[in-house]
């Protein structure tokens, strides 16, 4: 996988919004309501993907941004609105249908099985496959070729056991790529991991909207949100509180409501993104900050 591009050199991915709601929408929610049986954690959502962007979920511990994403991948049901992919109700998709449109990497974890990482790449072939059919020559072409797609080829024949966080995360996204899918949904996909690790997961995701996929990942960080995302949606108890372009809407004073919490921008000297940091001390605390 070459250097992904960044954010700013993204634009282009964007597509034209309509009188009636966005153009191409590949995965669209409309007033969703999400939760669980007798609790509602989300209410009034809605967003729409589309193929060739990364979208940032972003938002404070608690929010509900993984019943979210969990409800747009259909392993939650809606407890109100409607989730539509590619114009479709979600509902109307079978499992088998929807697994080979959309894949889902959850949050990174350690495998109790010591699998290789082409076995578990092979994993995301069950999507056209079912689950007790043994791959094929095929199978195992397009896995070696999600690997590649993350830079992780070499890696294909070593214990998952035996490989770093965030190698185990490109695994994890290769998995997600063996799927096939239009749309790759990412929770928390640099948790846990060192700062260099970070960078490669980063870049991974934004080289994957660079092939044409529609992305989305939930992510505490607004830097990762500002660098790497063409556009953010912030989220707090439950509600968006603003969505729209990455260098508009995340952005020191959106921060701060959102956190409730001090924010210090530091501005690149170079003209690049600023970067945003939690105050801590007392004089970077104060309510100029």
């Amino acid at each position: 996988m070459s250097a992904a591009p960044g954010r700013s050199q993204a634009s282009s991915h964007r597509s034209p919004q309509g009188e009636g709601g966005p153009v191409n929408a590949m995965l669209q929610a409309t007033d969703l309501r999400v939760g669980y049986p007798g609790h509602v954690v989300g209410s009034g959502l809605s967003l729409a993907l589309r193929g060739g962007e990364v979208l940032a979920l972003l938002g404070p511990n608690g929010c509900g941004k993984t019943t979210l994403l969990k409800t747009l991948l259909g392993l939650l049901p809606a407890l109100g609105g409607q989730v539509r992919l590619q114009g479709r109700a979600l509902a109307q998709w079978s499992l088998a249908e929807r697994a080979r449109e959309l894949a889902y990497v959850p949050q990174g974890q350690a495998s109790t099985f010591g699998f290789t990482a082409l076995e578990m790449v092979l994993m995301g072939r069950t999507a056209h496959q079912g689950l007790i059919a043994r791959p094929g020559a095929q199978d195992r072409a397009i896995a070696h070729r999600a690997l590649q797609r993350v830079g992780m080829a070499h890696l294909g024949e070593r214990s998952v056991h035996r490989i770093s966080g965030g190698e185990r995360q490109l695994v994890l996204i290769a998995r997600a790529l063996a799927q096939q899918p239009r749309a790759v949904l990412l929770d928390e996909p640099t948790a846990s991991l060192d700062f260099g690790n970070q960078g490669l997961v980063m870049r991974a995701i934004r080289a994957l909207a660079s092939e044409g996929l529609a992305v989305l990942f939930t992510t505490h960080d607004p830097n990762q949100a500002l660098r790497c995302a063409d556009r953010a949606l912030l989220m707090r108890e439950g509600q968006v509180m603003a969505e729209g372009a990455a260098d508009q809407v995340v952005e020191a004073g959106g921060l701060r409501a959102l956190y409730s919490a001090g924010v210090v921008q530091v501005n690149d000297a170079a003209g690049g993104p600023p970067v945003f940091l939690p105050a801590f001390g007392r004089a970077e605390a104060g309510p100029g900050q």
